[in-house]
């Protein structure tokens, strides 16, 4: 069962927006390597704004995400493509539909 998860808001810089997205799709193949990390979804909220949902089974497999490539990444390149610093908020899972 489902019970933790990320939601991270992601602001573009003028001009960036097709980059962010770019680097969202990329992030994939990384986030596919992670077991305890299912669903995961990139999305638009539309202009220049997106986000990342990602559901975990644990507190661990959140934390083994946060350590993981696709943070990191994200840490390494929010200068070049965002305006405003990562907001990751950790919620909790109160239902889910399987």
């Amino acid at each position: 069962m489902t019970t933790k998860a990320l939601l991270v808001r992601l602001e573009a810089k003028p001009g960036k927006e097709d980059a962010v997205a770019e680097f969202l799709r990329s992030a994939l193949p990384l986030v596919e390597q992670e077991p305890g990390t299912s669903p995961w979804f990139a999305i638009h909220f539309g202009a220049s704004s997106f986000g990342i949902f990602d559901a975990f089974p644990d507190d661990d497999a959140r934390r083994t995400h946060l350590d993981g490539p696709v943070a990191k990444a994200l840490g390494e390149r929010a200068n070049e493509l965002f305006s405003t610093p990562p907001e990751i908020m950790s919620v909790d899972v109160v239902a889910q539909k399987p």
